[in-house]
Protein backbone atom coordinates (compact mmCIF):
# COMPACT_ATOMS: atom_id res chain seq x y z
CA UNK A 1 0.00 0.00 0.00
CA UNK A 2 1.03 3.51 -0.99
CA UNK A 3 1.96 6.61 1.80
CA UNK A 4 -1.33 8.73 0.23
CA UNK A 5 -3.38 6.26 1.15
CA UNK A 6 -1.90 5.92 5.05
CA UNK A 7 -2.76 9.57 5.93
CA UNK A 8 -5.00 13.01 5.02
CA UNK A 9 -4.35 15.20 2.39
CA UNK A 10 -2.53 18.77 3.85
CA UNK A 11 -3.73 21.27 1.52
CA UNK A 12 -1.61 24.68 2.11
CA UNK A 13 -2.63 26.93 4.24
CA UNK A 14 -1.71 30.13 1.55
CA UNK A 15 -4.58 28.27 -1.15
CA UNK A 16 -7.07 28.45 1.50
CA UNK A 17 -6.68 32.39 2.33
CA UNK A 18 -6.63 32.94 -1.22
CA UNK A 19 -9.67 30.87 -1.60
CA UNK A 20 -11.45 32.71 1.04
CA UNK A 21 -10.25 36.10 0.05
CA UNK A 22 -12.02 35.79 -3.48
CA UNK A 23 -15.46 34.48 -1.73
CA UNK A 24 -15.54 37.84 0.21
CA UNK A 25 -14.71 39.88 -2.53
CA UNK A 26 -17.47 38.42 -4.61
CA UNK A 27 -19.75 38.65 -2.13
CA UNK A 28 -18.91 42.42 -1.97
CA UNK A 29 -19.12 43.66 -5.08
CA UNK A 30 -23.04 43.08 -5.87
CA UNK A 31 -23.45 44.91 -2.48
CA UNK A 32 -21.08 47.73 -3.73
CA UNK A 33 -22.64 48.14 -6.75
CA UNK A 34 -26.13 48.28 -5.63
CA UNK A 35 -25.63 50.45 -2.71
CA UNK A 36 -24.18 52.97 -5.49
CA UNK A 37 -26.68 52.43 -7.87
CA UNK A 38 -29.10 52.89 -5.08
CA UNK A 39 -27.43 56.43 -3.46
CA UNK A 40 -27.31 57.50 -7.01
CA UNK A 41 -31.25 58.07 -7.16
CA UNK A 42 -32.49 59.89 -4.47
CA UNK A 43 -36.41 59.44 -5.18
CA UNK A 44 -35.07 55.59 -4.47
CA UNK A 45 -33.09 57.20 -1.03
CA UNK A 46 -36.62 59.47 -0.19
CA UNK A 47 -39.07 56.60 -0.60
CA UNK A 48 -37.17 54.05 1.60
CA UNK A 49 -37.02 57.31 4.24
CA UNK A 50 -40.26 57.61 4.13
CA UNK A 51 -41.31 54.03 4.31
CA UNK A 52 -39.34 53.64 7.41
CA UNK A 53 -41.22 57.13 8.66
CA UNK A 54 -38.12 59.28 8.59
CA UNK A 55 -38.94 62.95 7.29
CA UNK A 56 -36.08 64.66 4.74
CA UNK A 57 -35.94 68.18 4.32
CA UNK A 58 -33.92 70.09 1.30
CA UNK A 59 -33.09 72.74 3.33
CA UNK A 60 -30.04 72.84 6.32
CA UNK A 61 -30.70 71.70 9.79
CA UNK A 62 -31.99 74.92 11.77
CA UNK A 63 -28.88 76.23 13.90
CA UNK A 64 -29.18 75.32 17.40
CA UNK A 65 -30.70 78.57 19.39
CA UNK A 66 -28.36 79.81 22.50
CA UNK A 67 -30.47 81.57 24.69
CA UNK A 68 -28.82 84.86 26.03
CA UNK A 69 -28.88 85.24 29.76
CA UNK A 70 -31.20 87.92 30.79
CA UNK A 71 -29.70 91.37 31.27
CA UNK A 72 -30.05 92.24 35.07
CA UNK A 73 -32.04 95.12 35.38
CA UNK A 74 -31.01 98.31 37.50
CA UNK A 75 -33.59 99.67 39.48
CA UNK A 76 -34.60 103.20 38.86
CA UNK A 77 -33.29 105.43 41.78
CA UNK A 78 -36.30 107.22 44.16
CA UNK A 79 -37.78 109.64 43.14
CA UNK A 80 -37.62 112.87 44.85
CA UNK A 81 -41.06 114.14 46.45
CA UNK A 82 -41.26 117.75 48.03
CA UNK A 83 -43.30 118.34 50.81
CA UNK A 84 -44.60 121.65 51.50
CA UNK A 85 -44.29 122.85 54.36
CA UNK A 86 -47.99 123.98 54.47
CA UNK A 87 -48.79 120.11 55.45
CA UNK A 88 -46.46 120.07 58.47
CA UNK A 89 -46.18 122.92 59.68
CA UNK A 90 -48.79 124.07 63.07
CA UNK A 91 -51.24 126.76 62.26
CA UNK A 92 -50.07 130.30 62.49
CA UNK A 93 -52.19 132.42 64.36
CA UNK A 94 -51.94 135.59 61.67
CA UNK A 95 -53.17 132.78 59.02
CA UNK A 96 -55.81 131.19 61.54
CA UNK A 97 -57.40 134.73 61.92
CA UNK A 98 -58.91 134.77 58.26
CA UNK A 99 -60.57 131.18 59.10
CA UNK A 100 -60.62 131.49 62.61
CA UNK A 101 -63.14 134.30 63.84
CA UNK A 102 -61.57 135.22 66.92
CA UNK A 103 -61.05 138.83 67.85
CA UNK A 104 -57.16 139.33 68.43
CA UNK A 105 -57.89 142.83 69.80
CA UNK A 106 -59.26 143.02 73.05
CA UNK A 107 -62.16 145.53 74.08
CA UNK A 108 -60.00 147.85 75.61
CA UNK A 109 -57.52 147.53 72.47
CA UNK A 110 -60.36 148.63 70.15
CA UNK A 111 -61.86 151.18 72.25
CA UNK A 112 -58.33 153.15 72.86
CA UNK A 113 -58.04 152.27 68.63
CA UNK A 114 -61.20 154.38 67.86
CA UNK A 115 -59.79 156.93 69.87
CA UNK A 116 -56.71 157.11 68.40
CA UNK A 117 -58.95 157.41 64.53
CA UNK A 118 -60.43 160.92 65.80
CA UNK A 119 -63.77 158.85 67.50
CA UNK A 120 -64.35 159.86 70.87
CA UNK A 121 -64.97 156.74 72.92
CA UNK A 122 -65.58 156.34 76.25
CA UNK A 123 -63.24 154.24 78.49
CA UNK A 124 -64.18 150.35 78.99
CA UNK A 125 -66.05 149.98 81.60
CA UNK A 126 -68.96 148.62 82.86
CA UNK A 127 -72.61 150.10 81.93
CA UNK A 128 -73.92 150.34 85.80
CA UNK A 129 -72.57 148.59 88.85
CA UNK A 130 -74.03 145.47 89.20
CA UNK A 131 -73.19 144.87 85.66
CA UNK A 132 -70.68 141.87 84.48
CA UNK A 133 -70.06 143.13 81.04
CA UNK A 134 -68.25 146.36 80.00
CA UNK A 135 -68.40 148.31 77.00
CA UNK A 136 -67.38 151.60 75.39
CA UNK A 137 -69.51 153.79 73.19
CA UNK A 138 -69.78 156.99 70.93
CA UNK A 139 -72.54 159.13 70.62
CA UNK A 140 -72.81 162.63 68.96
CA UNK A 141 -76.01 164.14 68.00
CA UNK A 142 -76.00 166.83 65.13
CA UNK A 143 -79.81 167.71 64.85
CA UNK A 144 -82.35 166.74 66.57
CA UNK A 145 -86.12 168.22 67.12
CA UNK A 146 -88.58 167.54 70.32
CA UNK A 147 -88.80 163.72 69.26
CA UNK A 148 -86.06 162.13 68.74
CA UNK A 149 -82.35 163.03 66.64
CA UNK A 150 -82.62 164.26 62.69
CA UNK A 151 -79.02 163.40 62.50
CA UNK A 152 -76.27 161.49 64.86
CA UNK A 153 -74.65 159.13 65.17
CA UNK A 154 -73.94 155.93 68.02
CA UNK A 155 -71.51 153.33 67.94
CA UNK A 156 -70.74 151.09 71.35
CA UNK A 157 -68.35 148.00 71.56
CA UNK A 158 -69.77 145.11 74.19
CA UNK A 159 -67.80 142.90 75.87
CA UNK A 160 -66.99 141.15 79.19
CA UNK A 161 -64.51 141.69 82.27
CA UNK A 162 -61.61 139.57 80.91
CA UNK A 163 -62.00 142.25 77.72
CA UNK A 164 -63.47 139.95 75.24
CA UNK A 165 -65.34 141.07 72.44
CA UNK A 166 -68.51 139.98 72.29
CA UNK A 167 -70.47 142.84 69.52
CA UNK A 168 -69.89 145.70 67.65
CA UNK A 169 -73.19 147.65 67.20
CA UNK A 170 -74.16 151.06 65.74
CA UNK A 171 -76.47 153.34 63.97
CA UNK A 172 -76.29 156.45 61.70
CA UNK A 173 -79.20 158.82 61.43
CA UNK A 174 -79.53 161.22 58.54
CA UNK A 175 -75.11 160.81 58.37
CA UNK A 176 -73.54 164.17 56.70
CA UNK A 177 -71.93 163.18 52.74
CA UNK A 178 -69.10 164.66 50.88
CA UNK A 179 -70.02 166.70 47.06
CA UNK A 180 -70.18 163.02 45.61
CA UNK A 181 -72.81 162.03 47.63
CA UNK A 182 -70.88 159.90 49.65
CA UNK A 183 -70.18 159.28 53.50
CA UNK A 184 -67.78 162.13 54.43
CA UNK A 185 -64.31 160.69 55.43
CA UNK A 186 -65.18 161.28 59.41
CA UNK A 187 -67.79 158.85 59.63
CA UNK A 188 -65.94 156.57 57.23
CA UNK A 189 -62.98 156.30 59.89
CA UNK A 190 -65.06 154.51 61.97
CA UNK A 191 -65.98 151.45 59.60
CA UNK A 192 -62.15 151.45 58.23
CA UNK A 193 -61.00 151.05 62.18
CA UNK A 194 -63.77 148.57 63.01
CA UNK A 195 -62.35 146.18 59.53
CA UNK A 196 -58.25 147.39 60.24
CA UNK A 197 -58.44 146.40 63.89
CA UNK A 198 -60.76 142.55 63.06
CA UNK A 199 -57.73 141.65 61.03
CA UNK A 200 -59.97 139.66 58.22
CA UNK A 201 -59.38 141.09 55.02
CA UNK A 202 -62.30 139.81 53.21
CA UNK A 203 -64.16 142.27 54.96
CA UNK A 204 -62.85 144.81 53.08
CA UNK A 205 -64.99 144.47 50.24
CA UNK A 206 -67.86 146.22 53.02
CA UNK A 207 -66.24 149.84 52.67
CA UNK A 208 -67.55 150.22 49.12
CA UNK A 209 -70.96 149.79 49.40
CA UNK A 210 -71.11 151.33 53.14
CA UNK A 211 -69.20 154.23 51.16
CA UNK A 212 -71.96 154.80 48.75
CA UNK A 213 -74.41 153.71 52.12
CA UNK A 214 -75.86 150.60 50.31
CA UNK A 215 -77.02 147.37 51.74
CA UNK A 216 -74.04 145.17 52.96
CA UNK A 217 -74.76 141.67 54.78
CA UNK A 218 -71.87 138.73 54.89
CA UNK A 219 -71.35 135.96 57.05
CA UNK A 220 -68.32 133.91 56.91
CA UNK A 221 -66.95 130.98 59.08
CA UNK A 222 -69.28 132.62 62.19
CA UNK A 223 -68.72 136.18 61.93
CA UNK A 224 -71.57 138.51 60.64
CA UNK A 225 -70.94 141.82 59.15
CA UNK A 226 -74.14 143.93 58.72
CA UNK A 227 -74.71 147.29 57.03
CA UNK A 228 -78.62 147.84 56.60
CA UNK A 229 -80.97 150.96 55.86
CA UNK A 230 -83.72 150.74 58.56
CA UNK A 231 -86.59 149.88 57.29
CA UNK A 232 -88.38 152.64 59.76
CA UNK A 233 -86.57 155.51 58.45
CA UNK A 234 -85.14 155.71 55.23
CA UNK A 235 -82.35 158.28 56.69
CA UNK A 236 -81.35 155.21 59.18
CA UNK A 237 -78.79 153.01 59.03
CA UNK A 238 -77.89 150.31 61.37
CA UNK A 239 -74.61 148.49 61.48
CA UNK A 240 -73.63 145.08 63.70
CA UNK A 241 -70.20 143.09 63.87
CA UNK A 242 -71.60 139.63 65.76
CA UNK A 243 -68.66 136.64 66.34
CA UNK A 244 -71.11 133.77 67.05
CA UNK A 245 -68.50 131.57 69.42
CA UNK A 246 -70.87 128.51 69.30
CA UNK A 247 -71.95 129.06 65.70
CA UNK A 248 -71.36 125.32 63.09
CA UNK A 249 -68.50 126.70 60.98
CA UNK A 250 -66.71 128.64 63.85
CA UNK A 251 -66.56 125.47 66.03
CA UNK A 252 -65.03 123.34 63.65
CA UNK A 253 -62.45 126.14 62.01
CA UNK A 254 -61.44 126.23 66.07
CA UNK A 255 -61.00 122.59 66.32
CA UNK A 256 -58.89 123.10 63.16
CA UNK A 257 -56.47 125.58 64.49
CA UNK A 258 -56.56 124.31 67.88
CA UNK A 259 -52.84 123.51 69.19
CA UNK A 260 -53.86 120.68 71.24
CA UNK A 261 -54.82 118.51 67.80
CA UNK A 262 -51.44 118.75 65.96
CA UNK A 263 -48.33 116.98 67.29
CA UNK A 264 -44.80 118.83 67.28
CA UNK A 265 -42.86 118.53 64.36
CA UNK A 266 -40.21 115.85 65.25
CA UNK A 267 -37.45 117.23 63.43
CA UNK A 268 -37.29 121.15 64.09
CA UNK A 269 -35.37 121.75 60.63
CA UNK A 270 -38.88 120.17 59.08
CA UNK A 271 -40.59 123.18 59.62
CA UNK A 272 -37.77 125.44 58.21
CA UNK A 273 -37.96 124.31 54.64
CA UNK A 274 -39.11 121.32 52.41
CA UNK A 275 -37.79 117.65 52.48
CA UNK A 276 -37.35 115.43 49.94
CA UNK A 277 -39.03 111.83 51.10
CA UNK A 278 -36.34 109.84 50.19
CA UNK A 279 -33.95 111.73 52.02
CA UNK A 280 -36.81 111.29 55.57
CA UNK A 281 -36.55 107.35 54.41
CA UNK A 282 -32.65 107.61 54.49
CA UNK A 283 -33.00 109.36 57.78
CA UNK A 284 -34.62 106.94 59.28
CA UNK A 285 -32.70 103.82 58.22
CA UNK A 286 -29.77 105.41 59.38
CA UNK A 287 -31.11 105.81 63.00
CA UNK A 288 -32.63 102.33 63.05
CA UNK A 289 -29.22 101.03 62.19
CA UNK A 290 -27.87 103.47 65.41
CA UNK A 291 -30.80 101.58 67.48
CA UNK A 292 -29.48 98.34 66.59
CA UNK A 293 -25.70 99.03 66.44
CA UNK A 294 -26.05 100.64 70.20
CA UNK A 295 -28.31 97.36 71.06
Amino acid sequence: MSDASQGPVKVPLRNNIRGYGRSVFLFLLPCLAGTALFLGDPQRFESVARYFGAQISENAPPQPVVAEPAAVSTPAPPRSTDIPVRLIEAPEPEVAGQFLRMWRVSGPVICKAFRDAGIETSEWRAPSMRSTSRECYFQRIYRRNDVRPLSSVFLRVKGSASGDIVEIRGKLVDPPMDADGRLDAGHMKIFETLVRQAGWSDFQDALAPIRSLRDFENERFGAYFSFKRDAASPDSYNFMLVVAAGAGPQTRTKAYFSAERWVEAPDPRIAELSVPISQLASKQGAYRQQGVASR
